[in-house]
């Protein structure tokens, strides 16, 4: 039923912008939801990148604040995510995510995202 697809990826070089989109359907039939990024690079742990709830909160990883923005256009039914100022090692596939009766208000925690896209590749170059 909750269905996402990224798309916006690419390769860039350092210092560069990005702008990743997200397809997603399903998800806000629910009353609590929350919906956002994360990526993963060869030989790492899969990390939050920045999400959306319900409840209008927003949270990012302290690695991207200040370059990265997420924003949910749900007419569109659509999740972005505005990267700028990119960094080499921003390089890794970025995953759209979705949970149900979950808050991003204190955490983002991969346990809460229970519906996954396949990913779209960022790649930044010096």
């Amino acid at each position: 039923q909750v269905q996402l697809q990224e798309s916006g990826g690419g390769s860039v070089q350092a210092g560069g912008s990005l702008r990743l989109s997200c397809a997603a359907s399903g998800y806000t039939t629910y009353s609590t939801y929350c919906i956002g990024w994360f990526r993963q690079a060869p030989g790492k742990e899969r990390e939050g990148v920045a999400s959306i709830d319900s409840d209008g909160n927003t949270r990012y990883a302290d690695f991207v604040k200040g370059r990265f923005t997420v924003s949910q256009d749900n007419a569109k039914n659509t999740l972005y995510l505005q990267m700028n100022s990119l960094k080499p090692e921003d390089t890794a596939m970025y995953y759209c995510a979705a949970g149900v009766y979950c808050s991003v208000r204190y955490y983002l925690r991969k346990v809460d995202f229970g519906y996954w896209g396949q990913g779209t590749q960022v790649t930044v170059s010096h």
